[in-house]
């Protein structure tokens, strides 16, 4: 059965992945921990966390008579090339999705692999392959495959290559012999934690996907905290602090997987660029790649924070253009970023805006704003 092992991990490295395992089918022991996890409401709005609770502890309730889980891993860093200083507001890209995206790379390849698997084993073989689909609980059973330990900063770490890669698993029938788990080696470091701009994490090892940057700038569909905004800083889609900080990514070597390439402009993206982007233009860009999952309103609600944040005066005129944007959502961070930029010139603009405005949480956000604006302008 070594041999057969074998020969799938080096189907498994020939198609693209670079970490492999095998674990039992083991009762999980961090189903409690998640279900705790859920009841903090730390999920905030993501709802899909919070069904079927009761499968993750055991993937056999999703593969009855399975045997054994492939934990498999696929890098994506991509050393970020410098762009050229042209003194334009520039926004920050999670690195994980500035290429094709993942679900589309993987879920092709763990296919092949499968069916490499049924060739070459025994085609009545049963099983199920998962991209960040299903409730499964991906770290632990990677953990226990060897593949990386759980890190503070909630990432799975591995020694050797950081945490920049993507988790898939296999959950079949057929019996494997199991790796032995990894052993953590966070120590006492905690500057994942420290360097939070958003204090997401209020212990070690514990994510509260509310004051997460990722969480407000993807999952989040409305209205951003008013609170959070200014911690967000110049992120657009995603964050890596917690990762560029962690002392095993100084290790990390880029991807050799093409599909993770990084497109044009989306390593240091031009933020008045795609505060214009209309949804024919948002469609065209962002075809096939993760960021379509927050939809054009979510993108550019994030690209007006950051306009905001940017402190350069060249952001008014296209946050005062942005006012009239079609998506209420954009209207009103839209006019939060003016505020945040003090612009006092956009009084006129906001006050136009809301004489016309019939969203109620827009026009609250435009009072707002021109309060603060009146603030500043007496001190």
């Amino acid at each position: 059965m070594d041999r057969t092992k074998d020969k799938i991990r080096e189907k498994a490295l020939a198609l693209g992945f670079t970490l492999f395992g095998v674990t039992t089918v083991d009762p999980l022991q961090g189903a409690g921990f998640y279900a705790e996890w859920i009841e903090r409401g730390y999920a905030g709005t993501m709802d899909y966390l919070k069904r079927n609770v009761d499968k993750r502890g055991d993937v056999r309730a999703l593969v009855p008579g399975a045997q054994s889980v492939l934990s498999l891993g696929m890098e994506y860093w991509q050393s970020t090339p410098e762009v050229e200083d042209d003194g334009r507001p520039r926004g920050r890209f999670a690195a994980y999705a500035r290429g094709d995206d993942y679900h589309d790379v993987m879920k092709e390849r763990l296919f092949a692999l499968w069916d490499f698997i049924r060739e070459e084993v025994d085609t009545t073989l049963e099983g199920r392959v998962y991209v960040d689909t299903a409730p499964v609980l991906e770290r632990e059973l990677a953990q226990r495959s060897g593949l990386g330990w759980w890190g503070k900063n909630t990432c799975l770490i591995n020694k050797r290559r950081g945490s920049h890669f993507f988790l898939a698993e296999v959950v079949s029938t057929l019996a494997l012999p199991p790796d032995g788990p990894a052993t953590d080696h966070c120590g006492t470091c905690t500057r994942c934690m420290d360097a939070c701009p958003t204090d997401a994490f209020p212990e070690p090892y514990v994510l509260d996907a509310q004051r997460c940057i990722s969480y407000l700038t993807i999952e989040l569909k409305g209205a951003i905290p008013r609170e959070l905004r200014k911690g967000m800083g110049d992120w657009v889609y995603g964050c890596d602090i917690c990762q560029d900080v962690c002392p095993w990514n100084r290790r990390a070597e880029p991807a050799c997987e093409p599909a993770y390439e990084s497109r044009a402009g989306f390593e240091r993206p031009d933020l008045i660029e795609w505060m214009a982007l209309d949804r024919e233009a948002f469609n065209k860009t962002f075809r096939r790649n993760p960021a379509k999952r927050p939809k054009r309103r979510g993108l550019l609600r994030n690209v007006a924070v950051a306009l905001g944040n940017s402190g350069d005066p060249r952001a008014v005129a296209p946050l005062i253009s942005a006012l009239d944007d079609e998506e209420a959502l954009v209207r009103s961070h839209a006019a939060w970023g003016l505020a945040r930029l003090g612009a006092k010139q956009a009084c006129a603009a906001l006050q136009a805006r809301l004489a016309v405005e019939e969203d109620v949480e827009v026009c609250e956000e435009i009072e707002w704003s021109l309060r603060q604006l009146e603030r500043e302008e007496r001190a």
